[in-house]
């Protein structure tokens, strides 16, 4: 049992005290929060997690819309911790749904006795840093304080909602969803006229289910995207148990891909210049049937070049004309983007949904929507009526949920002041002036470009390490240095610049929410980000400043 007690005149010890005082508080019950309750539990710390949804899950508790699921194969979009889990756990599709992964979440809960160290139905307000007794109180909405000498934030990269700025929201007589805040009991849109405001991810998981039940259906689009079928299905029972039979290395060689998943599709290091035209369809056509993210893996400069780019992206746009009947239709669903630069998305009969009778697509490119009415909404001075409306409108990704909270390091500098300018921080895992303040997945790190769970397990390992070396040497505070931040900062920058990345308006670059600093947010590069982490652990966790309680 550790014992995190100070080691000057002006000790403040914690383990032992009263329950409003803990080791550890951990803000968010997904499976980042999970597991680092259950990490740091194992390690003798006390702990208090908040969770603000009645169970855990994170974004598989709120994302419950028709057709959500995984974007990452089964066998990898799960927790390595344990190979008991590993071995034990049975997913039924290569991408799972979301209540399978929410039933996996709720098993592993029950199972690691990890619900007992959460509060539910509790949001988060703020923290805030005490300069003298080097502590922090986390406060709730319930009105509820703690103190903790260390916080980590498991707040998620995709958990706060993006609601448009539209006039008349709060007019509208009908139903009014958001895909991220989706309701628990589910939505029941048969013989409903629909619409659906927005084409990313979640709209194209979603429109296909909808269009089936609704008796019409209307898509208003601002910006096509790219969607490469899933090529979902029943798990492959004799793959699982080839994985299942030596995990470990399935896991490490996933680890070495640069998102952490697909070691099993080949990722092929030749320039689609060098092909014939013949080779380059055939590659194309190849990865187009591994499903999802594979797509980009048929030749190596797709991300880097944009004229091999825009070999893929035509072809991708071939498929979308010879898919859609309507002409007109088919050529506003076909991006003129570069592919890859936003999230490239997996469906699941996506484009074959325009087919149908009962389905419409508006384009809000050059006339956005205007108001909401009582009745439905505007376009152009135009009136389209409805009974219920969907925002699928995305998150404000990364930060979001860190910047909805009201968090004061020293000196009172409040975490949105410091973030004026965009994100800064060292490693995606601290930011300068807010000692023992932790993020999980933060920006500066791999996060949404990566396995996110295999993202977490390592963010958790890590800060675990770290904190149980520096009380070892008789540490009890924990600082990012902000030389070593301003470097990371200029690192991941360097990074995304040579790829092609930040040349589109994505969320990776907060370009989705208005007034939202454009910063490329994710380091690029899995492999890369851990190694440089081991080697900052080696160097007694160079870039990082330690003190002692009291000075």
């Amino acid at each position: 049992m550790l014992n995190l007690v100070d080691r000057s005149s002006k000790t403040v010890p914690l383990m032992g005290q009263a329950s409003k005082t803990f080791d550890a508080v951990v803000v968010g019950a997904g499976f980042g929060g999970m597991y680092m309750a259950h990490l740091l539990r194992s390690k003798g710390f006390t702990v208090r997690g908040f969770e603000r949804g009645s169970g855990v899950g994170g974004t598989w508790f709120w994302n419950r819309y028709p057709g959500c699921r995984c974007d990452v194969e089964s066998m990898e979009y799960s927790y390595q911790f344990s190979d008991g889990l590993q071995q034990d756990w049975q997913w039924s599709e290569r991408y799972s749904a979301q209540p399978e992964i929410l039933a996996y979440a709720e098993h592993v809960a029950h199972r690691f006795e990890i619900l007992g160290l959460f509060t539910f139905n509790t949001s988060v307000e703020g923290a805030d840093f005490d300069d003298l007794s080097r502590l922090w109180t986390v406060r709730t909405a319930a009105g509820e304080a703690v103190q903790a000498r260390y916080v980590i934030m498991a707040t998620g990269c995709l958990s706060t909602a993006n609601m448009p700025d539209i006039a008349g929201l709060d007019l509208f007589d009908g139903q009014l969803h958001h895909t991220g805040a989706w309701p628990a009991e589910g939505l029941d849109v048969s013989g409903l006229r629909v619409a659906v405001v927005g084409t990313g991810s979640s709209a194209i998981q979603s429109i296909p289910h909808i269009a089936a039940q609704a008796q019409h259906l209307t898509v208003f689009q601002r910006t096509p995207n790219y969607s490469i079928p899933a090529q979902n299905g029943p798990i492959d029972t004799t793959r699982v148990a080839e994985i299942k039979a030596n995990y470990e290395e399935y896991r490490r060689r996933n680890k070495n891909q640069p998102a952490a998943f697909g070691a099993d599709f080949p990722r092929n290091g030749d320039s689609v210049f060098d092909a014939t035209p013949e080779e380059r369809e055939s590659r194309f056509e190849a990865h187009w049937g591994y499903g999802g993210f594979m797509f980009m893996g048929a030749f190596a400069d797709l991300g880097l070049d944009p004229q091999a780019n825009a070999y893929a992206a035509e072809f991708v746009r071939s498929k979308i004309r010879a898919t859609v009947k309507d002409t007109a239709t088919a050529e506003l669903l076909c991006p003129d983007t570069i592919i890859g630069c936003k999230r490239l998305c997996a469906d699941t009969g996506y484009f074959e949904t325009y087919n149908r009778d009962n389905v419409t697509l508006v384009d809000i490119s050059a006339h956005p929507i205007e108001k909401l009415t009582r009745s439905g909404l505007v376009v152009n001075k135009a009136l389209y009526e409805f009974d219920a409306i969907i925002f699928a409108t995305g998150f404000d990704a990364m930060t979001g949920s860190l910047l909805k909270m009201e968090i004061r390091g020293e000196g009172g500098l409040t975490l949105k002041d410091k973030w004026a300018d965009g994100p800064k921080t060292y490693l995606g895992l601290m930011t300068a002036g807010f000692p023992n303040l932790f993020m999980m997945t933060g920006p500066g790190s791999p996060s949404v470009l990566a396995n996110m769970i295999t993202g977490v397990e390592q963010h958790a390992d890590y800060i675990c390490d770290l904190l149980t070396w520096s009380h070892k040497e008789g540490f009890s505070e924990i600082k990012a240095e902000p030389v070593a931040e301003q470097t990371w900062v200029e690192v991941v920058n360097m990074r995304s610049q040579a790829t092609l990345y930040p040349r589109c308006n994505s969320w990776y670059l907060g370009a989705n929410v208005p007034g939202k600093p454009r910063v490329f947010m994710p380091y690029l590069g899995f492999p890369d980000y851990v190694a440089r982490l081991q080697e900052i652990r080696d160097a007694r966790y160079e870039g990082f400043v330690f003190a002692a309680a009291g000075g």
